[in-house]
Parts: C-alpha cells; sequence; structure tokens
C-alpha cells in the first residue's frame, strides 16, 4: 500500500516538475521571440506620430477622461458625505468611508498615470512618448 503511494506521489512530483520546465521553456521562447520580433518594428517609423491628428486626440481623450474622473471624485465624495451626515449605524459609516477612499484612490491613479508614462516612456524610448503628451494639465 505505501509502495503504491510512493509511485504516485513520484509521478506526481515529476510531472509537476516537467511542466514547470516546459513553462520555463516557453517563457524564455517568448521573451526571446519578443526581442526578435521587436528588433524590425522598432526600426519602422511611429504611424502614430505620423498621423495628423491622432497624437492630439489621445491627448484629449486622456485629458477628458481624467477630467471626468476628477468629477466623479467630487460627486462620489459629497454623496457618501451626504449619506454619511444621515447614517447612525457605524458598520455603514465605515462602508462609507472606505468607498470614499476607494474613490480618492481612482482619482490619484488616473492623475498620476499619465505624466508617469510621459516620463517613464521617454526613459524608455517608447515611440508615443515622443509625440503625446498625457499630462492632463
Amino acid at each position: 500500500m505505501r509502495h503504491i503511494h510512493a509511485e504516485e506521489d513520484e509521478e506526481t512530483g515529476s510531472e509537476s516538475s516537467r511542466e514547470s520546465r516546459l513553462l520555463k521553456r516557453a517563457v524564455i521562447a517568448t521573451i526571446a521571440l519578443t526581442f526578435v520580433a521587436v528588433e524590425p518594428a522598432a526600426a519602422q517609423s511611429n504611424a502614430v506620430c505620423d498621423a495628423d491628428k491622432l497624437p492630439g486626440m489621445i491627448e484629449g481623450f486622456f485629458q477628458l477622461t481624467t477630467g471626468l474622473g476628477i468629477a466623479g471624485l467630487a460627486v462620489v465624495w459629497q454623496a457618501d458625505s451626504l449619506i454619511e451626515m444621515f447614517t447612525l449605524n457605524p458598520d455603514q459609516k465605515k462602508g462609507l468611508k472606505r468607498h470614499k477612499r476607494s474613490a480618492t484612490k481612482s482619482a490619484v491613479v488616473l492623475v498620476v498615470l499619465g505624466p508617469l508614462y510621459t516620463v517613464a516612456g521617454s526613459m524608455m524610448s517608447l515611440p508615443l512618448a515622443d509625440c503625446v503628451d498625457l499630462v492632463p494639465w
């Protein structure tokens, strides 16, 4: 009986190590293929930057979504504050405060994401960062 369980454990262990090796090989092959495939693409001109109005449209879309996100934060914050004034249950108040924190984190991500991409993209030589400014102000 023990001998059978030991064989099953060995088979299970060998299967998992085999799967692990296959996964490692797949990851390495994907990374190598990415480097090989990206090199010719990097040598081409950037289609987004070459388009007439596309960079301006991307900037406008990002500014619009950031503005709407900040306006949404203000609405959520005010609504939660209003509801919190009329709520007597401490658990509901905690939930409202948690919701306000979550909305604030989302708005901060919206405001920080554009400048972060602009700075990090230019440092990493991403082609889109050269012609599109995602700073919302």
